[in-house]
């Protein structure tokens, strides 16, 4: 990914679902313009869901998400439709493809009761039109969108047309405030100097720095503001030499206790994973997990979550770091699994205690999923950021910058 990509999390993402040789995989084609996807008369082409980032014009920067055929059968079929319900928590706006001859089936049916249960946006699409008249395909459209109640849009694959106006139905249902919370950018002003401390990850490509440093950069960019990024041993150093004081240090949260002691207590600090905890997630729920690590008993089992995978280093954050720092502050003898990438975890409830990441390669409507599964069992579920404020004694000072945050932690925590 080079630095002019838009990251996954914040593509929107659009899942296609359908039953085997609907033609979701040339809707894909027609809707992006080139051969994006595997197109096979043969049944199950589509295998495990294939996750594709790109350009989409006029909705600009997506993932499309092409899945196995709900009616797909057997003991691998039963596999490739598990994989599929677990695109459901990531989807944005959801393409339900069925072929416009034989019309609407109890498989598609039951897709939808699926989706509109997970309250997400769904567009029906009626494909291979150009079999028909145009005028009776178009009808059959007008009747399927009135006794659903759900837009409809009636299109070829084959001949591109009514693709534009599939893309029109897609703009019109995108959730509004879909990855428009500013990282930071409602925290500052322009002209502000923000100061991020970055410590050379060892998991970072070489040659850049990660995702969510460079996210956090742009918004402050974005905002008329002055990023200016040192290391954790230069923090000192940079404060003092800057004419006027920064109105924000951000920092990774594994220096948090230097980064602390060097930052002057009338500046406001707080951590990128804090930052990303709140604009892909739920802070409050974070921070009343955050309540529950006091409470773990020996034997109980904890959870590591993490959204994308990557190698992991001697001294890996979420599977070294995180578990020694909390047995340090429990002193309690746990059980910790671990769980990265489009796989959450299908037993929630065994859990007394779910970690996640800061979530920066998913959107966020694949985290509040997460946190949603975790919240209807009752487990408690808590971001790294917050997790490492809260058992170096930190939380407090991190939540400074937010103050619905700090009330939220004044009512949990006295």
């Amino acid at each position: 990914m080079s630095l002019n990509d838009a990251p996954r999390g914040v593509r929107v993402h659009l899942a296609l679902f359908g039953k085997r040789n609907a033609g979701k995989s040339s809707v894909i084609n027609a809707l992006t313009g080139q051969e994006t996807a595997i197109v096979s008369e043969v049944k199950g082409t589509t295998t495990d869901p294939v996750f594709k980032a790109i350009e989409i014009l006029p909705i600009g920067p997506c993932v499309i998400i092409d899945t196995a055929g709900f009616d797909d059968v057997g003991e691998l079929g039963e596999l490739r439709i598990k994989k599929t319900l677990e695109v459901l928590d990531k989807t944005d706006v959801a393409l339900l493809i069925i072929d416009i001859n034989l019309g609407i089936s109890d498989d598609d049916n039951i897709i939808l009761k699926t989706l509109s249960d997970k309250k997400k946006p769904v567009i029906v699409v009626l494909n291979k039109m150009d079999t028909l008249d145009k005028s009776e395909a178009g009808k059959k459209a007008a009747q399927l969108q009135e006794t659903l109640n759900t837009p409809v849009v009636a299109l070829s694959a084959l001949t591109k047309q009514g693709i534009k106006d599939l893309k029109s139905a897609i703009i019109s249902v995108i959730p509004e405030n879909e990855d428009t919370f500013k990282i930071v950018g409602d925290l500052i002003n322009p002209g502000d100097f923000v100061v991020l401390v970055t410590p050379i990850d060892k998991a970072a490509p070489k040659g850049r720095l990660i995702l969510p440093q460079q996210q956090t950069i742009r918004d402050v960019l974005e905002s008329d503001a002055m990023a200016i990024v040192t290391k954790e041993y230069e923090l000192r150093e940079t404060l003092s030499n800057l004419a006027k004081k920064p109105k924000l240090v951000i920092t990774d949260s594994q220096v948090f206790l230097k980064v602390a002691a060097d930052t002057p207590k009338d500046i406001l600090m707080t951590s990128f994973s804090i930052l990303f905890a709140r604009q892909k997630g739920d802070l409050t729920e974070f921070i009343r997990g955050a309540k529950a690590i006091d409470r773990l008993q020996n034997g109980d089992k904890v959870l590591i979550a993490e959204g994308c995978t990557h190698h992991r280093q001697s001294d890996d954050i979420g599977s070294v770091k995180i578990p020694r720092w909390i047995r340090q502050r429990t002193g309690k003898q746990l059980e910790f699994e671990f769980t990265s990438g489009v796989t959450f975890t299908e037993d929630v409830k065994k859990y007394a205690l779910i970690v996640h990441c800061g979530a920066c390669m998913m959107n966020r409507t694949g985290m509040l999923s997460r946190i949603a599964s975790a919240k209807a069992l009752g487990v408690p579920i808590v971001n790294y950021g917050i997790l490492i404020a809260y058992v170096q004694g930190l939380m407090s000072r991190a939540l400074e910058p937010f103050p619905l945050a700090k009330m939220v932690l004044e009512e949990e925590f006295g």
